[in-house]
């Protein structure tokens, strides 16, 4: 009988370990366990209107719900939505109890080191809500900069570390979601409401009788974008593809039509 040279034979249990290594790879993916469940798992804050809210019905809409179902439509799988506090969505990702997360969530340093992100889908800037007039005609951030300023923001939020860095003699108030925080602005309990320009275009809209006004800062980057699980390299690919598919195909702005109106998303 022919023997095998050792270095073929090397080669060849190789060639079998790489193997096994991708297919278990492959079969351990995210995108293989949607496919199996017949489901994405979307995380969501649900209290960021027009961005993900809940309505009176119960049902969980806005543009990062819609964002989300036609991503699973185009996975062939229905979409489960999990709602939950703004700060437990990463945690939740990285225990692999939601597949994504959309919920508004801009892109930092700090949270991609926990999580992939894929986009922006949207950028947009920070904006104050308020009824005050004096903050209303504020021309720079060192006039907000006092004790008597009162500023409401997103618990766990990008806004709440904005306005901790920028407005450190301020009083912040953190608050588990905009409703709450409106009504604070509304009863005079805060000065201002600091947030995402979208949500601050659905804080007026929502509110039409407060007498809010809105100030758009500047000052700030927000890139908004598709958190998913590290280490994913096929499903980061995916999703890359599937936004480049929607800005190709304007559904990205026919989705921002529909929830903004005037706002457009930026890629």
């Amino acid at each position: 009988m022919q023997r095998i040279p050792r270095l073929t034979l090397l080669l060849l249990l190789l060639l079998l370990l790489v193997t096994c290594s991708a297919a278990q790879a492959a079969a351990n993916s995210t995108l293989a366990r949607i496919q199996e469940r017949g489901s994405l798992i979307l995380g969501t804050s649900g209290n960021m209107p027009s961005m993900s809210q809940v309505d009176a019905g119960g049902k969980v809409t806005g543009f990062d719900i819609d964002l989300a179902r036609v991503m699973a439509g185009m996975m062939s799988v229905k979409l489960e939505t999990r709602v939950m506090p703004f700060s437990e969505l990463l945690p939740a990702l990285e225990k692999g109890d939601v597949d994504i997360v959309i919920s508004n969530l801009t892109i930092t340093p700090a949270r991609n080191l926990r999580a992939a992100f894929v986009g922006p889908y949207m950028v947009s800037g920070k904006c104050i809500v308020t009824k005050d007039e004096a903050m209303a005609k504020a021309e720079q951030s060192t006039d907000l900069n006092t004790p008597d300023t009162r500023l409401a923001v997103l618990d766990g939020s990008t806004s709440e570390d904005f306005a901790r860095e920028l407005f450190p003699e301020a009083t912040v108030i953190e608050v588990e979601d905009y409703v709450r925080a409106a009504e604070l602005v509304k009863g005079d309990q805060a000065s201002g409401l600091l947030t995402d320009y979208p949500i601050c275009l659905a804080t007026l809209k929502n509110n039409p009788e407060a007498g809010f006004v809105s100030v758009f800062s500047l000052l700030t980057y927000e890139p908004i974008g598709i958190a998913l699980p590290a280490n994913d390299a096929q499903f980061i690919n995916w999703t890359e593809n599937f936004l480049e598919r929607m800005d190709g195909t304007n559904g990205l702005k026919e989705l921002s039509r529909r929830w903004f109106g005037a706002i457009e998303p930026a890629r």
